[in-house]
């Protein structure tokens, strides 16, 4: 098992790609936290998780609030003892020009993917140092953390401003062997991207399958969604390596999407 008896805390973990890597880390033999604003559904995956024979706890964590992050990492080290693996996947979406966008949707997208990874990495990185035993922090990027798309300022902000975060975390936690990186997927049919395609269509006035073959997968090789398992076997690979030769990285994950 590659990651045994390491403590992993995935944010967002509830659904989608959090929960899927929750699954595959569990299955390495971590011990996953399932941190989610939702804590009903946080409960549910990690019983779901439990019922495979893995090893898993929910927690409630609305990421922007200093207060919940901070008691809520207290919590996992309470029961755990220590934090190794910080996934920052919680995220939201939001559709609209720059000239009909709302002060405060940028602000909220903002808060969730920026202020929510600043938070959760300060308090990772603090028993990250103290226990000494190092770590690996990983965030969940995006294909816009590389270049952009229309009606989507505030993700493409936030996801660009995650490689900057990274970098700074990788530089700065070296000397603690506390490892940072990033994860760029393309289109995961996810929840998230879901409920895109309807707002785009609308958006541009064009046909759902229409965004779907002319928009989110037409520079793609194989014109295929990238899958929650790919984005998770990925996250594997970058916790469970062991130096910081690989450290302050992005991986493209995007079926050729984005070509680096």
């Amino acid at each position: 098992m590659r990651l045994k008896d390491k403590i992993a805390v995935i944010t967002g973990a509830a659904s989608g790609i959090g929960k899927r890597i929750a699954e595959v880390f569990a299955r390495e033999g971590a011990k996953v936290v399932i941190a989610d604003v939702n804590a009903s559904q946080a409960e549910a995956a990690a019983k779901d998780i439990q019922a495979q024979k893995g090893e898993a706890m929910g927690l409630k964590m609305d990421v922007t609030n200093e207060t919940d992050v901070d008691n809520g990492i207290a919590q996992v080290i309470e029961k755990y003892g220590n934090v190794d693996i910080l996934i920052s996947n919680a995220g939201i979406q939001h559709i609209d020009p720059i000239d009909k966008l709302s002060f405060a949707d940028w602000k909220k997208l903002l808060a969730i993917q920026l202020d929510g990874a600043f938070l959760t990495t300060r308090a990772c990185l603090r028993s990250m140092y103290a226990a000494g035993r190092g770590g690996s922090i990983i965030y969940m990027g995006s294909v816009h953390s590389k270049e952009a798309s229309p009606l989507k300022a505030p993700y493409v902000t936030s996801k660009h401003g995650l490689i900057g975060l990274c970098e700074v975390v990788a530089k700065e936690g070296a000397k603690h062997n506390v490892r940072a990186n990033v994860i760029c997927p393309g289109y995961v049919k996810t929840p998230l991207v879901e409920k895109q395609i309807p707002e785009q269509a609308k958006e541009l006035g064009i046909s759902e399958q229409d965004v779907i073959a002319k928009v989110m997968l037409k520079d793609t090789v194989d014109q295929q969604f990238t899958t929650t398992t790919d984005v998770a076997e990925v996250a594997l690979f970058f916790a469970s390596f062991e130096s910081n030769a690989l450290t302050g990285q992005s991986l493209v994950v995007s079926h050729g999407w984005y070509m680096q």
